[in-house]
Formats: structure tokens, sequence, C-alpha cells
């Protein structure tokens, strides 16, 4: 629906769909695919795969989301295939691997479950003999403990060429694709270390083991061994923690894939009902949904009532009964009774599906803010390793001790890892859009989320937006008295059958109710700004629109409701037969949604093609001081223009066809719930509720995620900034460097998984919420 009216706007939409699908044949015919990348260990392995990619001219974009770990790439098929994109990714150090449509649903417990770390547990019991060393220090045992330093050696080298094996590989594949990723540091900090400790060994024999445990502090040569296994295996266990938090804390994905069953009830031939695996099942199948069962595919109630709670995909907890003939929705919560339904959907292709893969790509998506860290961490490597071979000199020119110069260098090395920074914002996103979508908020990408986390003024649309969307005729005014009203509306039903705006739809809807057949037309047209004209054989042009267009001057003293009902008059070869006048209802929370986003200090202004009467009434009602009448889509996006020239972050939010123009010009757009295709496609979020509230959920969702970006931004570098000057300066040895690093790392995770708790008005329980009154009833018999 949109707003449509009699006026400028509602003729439009014709015109506006033409655009936008001239638009989309001249566009080129781009393919997207989306890759699971394995192996990415910090920003830099997402800038490198992108950097290899773009080179490639089949290539039209490519978006690398480290924190989610996918690649999303629009490319030309006429010039690369799906396996050949694979392939060049994987020739840059990692696996891709396919990641999209079923392919998500088809995702086993071993595909979605961290490795078993095995590697990090070597690492730690090849590490546990030097903390055992340590720990006899610390308790006045001296050397006591410590292994021998051949022990040392072997469990070093061990680590070093066995183990820490991944960070070679990363390393390497990183200096071919010519960007240095976080690995390069710790490989030649940690073989630095083993390589000069082995030297002293073999050159000094057991000299240095008396102040082993002293490192930079003592004068005699000593060996390190214990720093280089150290570096690796704090290094190691802050990966795995942080892809544990990445992959089952950060990412709504997996949570929204076990909604569905994997086990269903399906009916036989023969009636009876036998569980069979979800994948088994085929479209046109009859499956069986009990109370407290899942949904497991998108379908329609043949048989039983029920109670279903769809707030995994609208945000809202409410129940809502399902009949016979009724939607079912993948996903849904059987609160009370039992349905019988027919599969229509499965997998990617039900509501969830889409779901899943709008979620998906958005968290695949590159926000402005997260450019800014990909251009810091494109230099950060290469200037870290500068300023660790002037931190060396430097000190060895101080100092005069090597092996002091060494592990102050080393330490700049492993605390200038720029994990945190490249974590920064995609881990925010990530949470971001999770909340998002329970709160039935889909954004088309990080982007539309960002430009949603910055706006102070919200336009709205008032048809299917501030209003229910189904306006009924309330009074009618005959001119042609030779005329019934029922003659007016069975020729103006006719022509407005070709018309796709609500109050096209509520003279069919009034012409069905009456028992009207509809007469065959010719000729369409549609005069842009006024009408919709046709030809009737025996009657002549029927012209039904706006007063001027239709020839018709109403009486100035006309009952006050068509001072705030929406007009449609009717005339045959320009002499006016009569008009009808239609109102709407408001939706029940709009008031309550105005009045939150007042609160929340945005600017909500009204635009509506309707008349200037209509639109003053609906916004006295409201508090909504700038109200803007017959608009037209042009003077929409004109106006939202103008709003940005004087600095204003404008939203816009509406249903119809012409409402496009308005939402591309704005920078953030919302299309409502059952709002046309083209709608859907302009706006940069898509409201899956038919709650207005849905807008202050999403607007204040994507302010908190924004202040969240920020918070780590501002974290990482404060780390970094602090963090190199103290190692610098020999304030840092390389072990507590790389603990510090891990605890970056997670302290950025951390504070992002505070996003996922975030609330708002609208609900979020996708849990079994408390019976309604209606539905205890229904489970009392009543």
């Amino acid at each position: 629906m949109s707003d449509s009216t009699n006026t400028a706007s509602d003729r439009s939409a014709y015109d506006v769909e033409t655009e936008v699908q001239s638009d989309t044949q001249l566009a080129p015919q781009l393919a997207h695919l989306q890759l699971a990348v394995d192996g990415m260990t910090c920003q830099a392995c997402a800038s490198r795969i992108e950097k290899v990619l773009n080179k490639k001219t089949a290539i039209h974009q490519v978006n690398v989301n480290f924190a989610g770990e996918t690649a999303n790439v629009d490319y030309d098929p006429a010039q690369a295939s799906t396996e050949e994109i694979i392939e060049w990714v994987n020739k840059t150090g990692f696996v891709a691997n396919l990641q999209a449509g079923d392919s998500l649903f088809a995702q086993t417990d071993a595909d979605t479950a961290t490795e078993y770390p095995w590697r990090l547990i070597g690492l730690w019991i090849c590490l546990l003999p030097f903390l055992v060393g340590m720990a006899g220090m610390l308790i006045g045992q001296g050397m006591a403990w410590m292994p021998p330093v051949w022990i040392q050696f072997i469990l070093a080298t061990i680590v070093q060429f066995g183990l820490a094996l991944p960070f070679y590989k990363s390393a390497w594949a990183s200096i071919k694709g010519g960007l240095a990723n976080m690995d390069v540091l710790v490989v030649i900090g940690t073989v630095t270390i083993w390589a000069y400790s082995t030297y002293l060994w073999l050159t000094h024999g057991d000299a240095g083991l008396a102040s082993l445990f002293q490192g930079m502090t003592h004068d005699g040569p000593g060996v390190y061994f214990e720093a280089g296994v150290m570096v690796i295996a704090f290094v190691r266990t802050g990966k795995y923690l942080e892809e544990r938090t990445k992959k089952h804390s950060l990412n709504s994905i997996d949570l929204l894939l076990s909604l569905t069953p994997d086990q269903v009830e399906q009916q036989q031939p023969n009636g009876d009902f036998h569980s069979v695996a979800l994948k088994d099942v085929q479209v046109g199948d009859v499956l069986r949904a009990k109370q407290g069962s899942r949904v497991a595919t998108d379908g329609v109630v043949i048989e039983g009532s029920g109670w279903c709670v769809e707030s995994h995909l609208t945000g809202e907890s409410v129940p809502l009964k399902k009949e016979q003939g009724d939607e079912l929705l993948a996903g849904a919560l059987v609160e009370n009774g039992s349905l019988l339904y027919r599969v229509q959907a499965k997998g990617s292709d039900t509501k969830l599906g889409d779901m899943v893969q709008a979620l998906s790509d958005a968290q695949g998506s590159r926000s402005n803010l997260a450019r800014l860290a990909d251009r810091v961490t494109a230099v950060f490597v290469p200037v870290v390793v500068a300023i660790a071979i002037i931190t060396f000199i430097v000190t060895w020119w101080v100092t005069g001790t090597v092996s002091t110069a060494l592990m102050h260098s080393v330490s700049v090395l492993v605390i200038a890892c720029p994990c945190a920074l490249g974590l920064a914002t995609p881990a925010a996103i990530m949470a971001g859009m999770g909340v998002a979508a329970r709160h039935g908020v889909w954004f088309k990408d990080a982007q539309s989320l960002e430009a949603a986390g910055d706006i102070d003024t919200v336009v709205l649309d008032k048809t299917g937006t501030l209003t229910i969307g189904k306006p009924a005729i309330v009074d009618e005014v005959m001119v042609d008295k030779s005329l019934a009203a029922d003659d007016v509306l069975q020729i103006g039903a006719s022509v407005e059958v070709h018309a796709s705006h609500p109050l096209a739809t509520a003279l069919i809807n009034a012409a069905t109710d009456r028992g009207l057949s509809l007469l065959p037309v010719s000729e369409v047209r549609v005069i842009k700004g006024a009408g919709i004209q046709a030809n009737i054989e025996g009657l002549g042009t029927v012209k039904v629109g706006t007063a001027d267009f239709a020839s018709l001057t109403l009486p100035k003293l006309m009952p006050k409701v068509w001072q705030i009902a929406s007009t449609v008059a009717v005339s045959i070869n320009d002499e006016p037969l009569g008009a009808f006048a239609l109102a709407d209802d408001l939706k029940s929370d709009t008031p309550a949604a105005i009045t939150a986003l007042q609160e929340a200090g945005i600017t909500v202004i009204l635009m509506s093609g309707d008349k200037q009467s209509v639109v003053d009434h609906v916004a006295g009602q409201l508090g909504i001081q700038k109200a803007y009448g017959q608009m037209s889509p042009r003077d929409k996006a004109s106006q939202i223009a103008v709003l940005q020239t004087a600095g204003h972050k404008v939203a816009m939010a509406g249903d119809g066809v012409n409402d496009a123009p308005a939402m591309a010009t704005a920078d953030a757009s919302f299309a409502m719930f059952e709002g046309t295709d083209v709608a859907q496609h302009s706006a940069s979020a898509r409201l899956m509720g038919e709650s207005l509230m849905h807008i202050d959920a999403a607007q204040k969702i994507a302010n908190a995620t924004l202040r969240n970006i920020k918070q780590n931004l501002f974290f990482a570098f404060l780390y970094n900034t602090l963090g190199i000057p103290l190692a610098a300066f020999g304030f840092l040895n390389p072990m507590i460097a790389a603990a510090a690093m891990a605890l970056s790392s997670i302290s950025v995770l951390m504070n992002a998984l505070r996003l996922t708790r975030f609330k708002t008005t609208v609900e979020l329980d996708n849990t079994l919420s408390k019976p309604t009154a209606e539905t205890q009833n229904l489970t009392s018999g009543q």
C-alpha cells in the first residue's frame, strides 16, 4: 500500500515504477555470491582478499567481513564462474566455501562448531614446563624448577616450527598478497627470539642460565625460549576465544537456523503421521505442528486451529490466531492448538530463509567507520615493523645490550597486532544486525544501519504508514441525478482496477461488496499527478481522480467528513458524475510511536499526496508540527533534499511505489510491512511488523550500535597508542605484550556483546510468552 490519494502523488506511481524498471534493465546483469572464508586472522587478511579480487575485471564489488568470516561478491557471471572466484580466494592463502541459499540451512553441528583445539592444547602442554619454572622463581626456588636448556630448546622448536605452522602459512600468504597481517608481526618477533636464544645457547653454553627469568635486566647472555612459546600460546588462545565469541555469541544466524526443527511429523497417504527429517520434506507435503513445537516451513493451514507467535520475524510476541486458509511462517511457535499445514516453501525459499540470507548479507557488508579502520590497518604493520627496528637500534645504542634491545623490539611487534582495531566495527555491526532482526527490522547493509543511527528527522508517509492503509467510503455525492451511486461506483471501479493504490482498492472492494460487476475498459492511461482514464464502450472516456481532473466543483458547504477525507471523483467525457469521500483509521500504536520518536529528539514531518485539510487533521491528531499535503513523489524527494542541504540527516518511511524517489533521496529509509516491491527495493531497511514502533526501535538500535563502534575504535586506538610506547621503553616484556594483545581483542568483543542484551519497546521474546485472555479461553474450551 502507499500514501496514494486523489492528488499528485496518487497517479505518479506508474511513472515511478516505469522509471525503476527502466533503471533495472539498464543495470549490468550482476550475480551475487556469498562465501564463508576460513583462516583470516585480522582485518589485513580481509583487505588482502578484497585487493586480490578487485583486480579481476569480472568483479564489480567485494566486501570481506573479518568478524563474520564472509565475503560478499557482486560479479559478472559472463566473465567468471563461482568456482573461479572461490579459486581466486583460495590462492590468497584462505579456504573459501559457498555460503548461500539452502547451504545456510544445511550446516551441521560440525560445520558451525568451533574446531576442537588440539593445536592449542599442544601449545599449553609445551608451555607448562616453562610456567612451572617461572612459578618456582616467584616463590624463591630460583632455577630449580626450570627445565634444562636443551629441553627448553626442544619444546620451543616444536612450538615454533610445528604448532605455530599456521602463523607461518598466514604470514607468507599475506606477504605474497602484498599486505602484511598480524601474523607477520608474530612470526618476525617469535622467530627472532628463538634464533637469538639458540645462538646464545650454542655459543655460550649454560653461561646465561643463571639469570634466565630476569630477561632484560641481566648483563650476561641468556636464552629466552619461554618468551617465544608464551607469545605464540597467548596469541593462539586469544584467537580461539575470539573465534568462539564470533561464531557462538555475536552471530545471530545460528540462533535463527535453530528455530526450525530437524524432525517433523509428516502425513502419509493412509492418514498416519511419521517422523521424518526436514530435509526430506517436499513442497506440497502435509505436516503437523502441535502445541509447543515450531513450524518447520512456510505453509497454509488446511485443518485445525491454534495460536502462533511470529516474533522471530516481526519482533512482536502477541500470539496470532491461525485457522484454515491462514498462512504459517517457518520458525513460528505454536502456543496453543494443533495445526495441519501444507508446505508451500522450505529452506531458503521461506521468509525465515530470506531473513537469514538478508542478515548474512548485511553482516558481511562494510560501514563507513569500518573503512577508517581499513585505511589504518593497510599501513599499520609496515609502520610497526619500522618502529620495532628503530626501537632495537636506539635501545642497543643506549643500553649497549643486544638482548635488551631485542626484547623491546619484539614487545613492540607483539603489542601492536591490530586485531582489536579490525574487530571494532564488524563485531558491533554483527551484534547490532542480530538485535535489529530480532526486533523485526532488516537492514540492507552496514551503511544503512550506520545512516539510521545518525538521523535527526523522520519523514512519514500517511496511508499505510500512519494509517491502516485500508480506506473505506464514508460519504458520496452524485452530480448526475439520473445515475445511482452504485452506477457511478461501478464505472469508477472498472477503471481503478488498473491502478494499485489504496483508494483504488477501496473503490474496487466497495463495488465487490455491493455485488457490482466490473465493465471492460480499454486505452488505459495514467495522467501524472491527476488520475487515471480509460475508455468504456458505449459510455466514452472515463476519468477517475482529483476533482479538478474529473471537472468537478464540489459545493463549499459540504459535511465536515469531506474536509478530513480523501476525494475520488468520476466523470464521463468531462461531464462529472459524482464523487466519493474515503477515510482511513490511524494504526492503534501510531500516537505512541510518534511520541517516542519526538522524545528521542527526532523531528517528525508528515508528507502526503492527500489534500492539505486531510493531512492537517492527521497531523493534529498526532501532534506533528510540520505537515505537507498535495505532495507528488518528486515534491517529497525535493523537500527531503532541502532538509539535507540544511544539515539534517533524514529518514523516510513509506510503503508504496510513489514513495521510492523520496526513499532513494533520504539518508535512511524504511519500507513498511507488506509494502510494494519497489518500496522495499528502494528502502535501506524493511520493517517486518505492522507497528510504527519498529521505526523507533530501528533508530535506537542503530544509534546504540554506532555508540558501540565508536567505543570499540576508541579503545583499540588507545590500546595501540599507549601500548607501543610502553613496549618500546621496556615497560612490557613480550609475554605481557602477547597477553595484553589477546585481551584487547576479547575486550572489544565483550563490548560488542553488550548490544545483544539491548531491548526497546518492541517485544523481543522468542520463547513461550504468557498466554493472552483469548488464548486462555481457547485452552479452557470456552
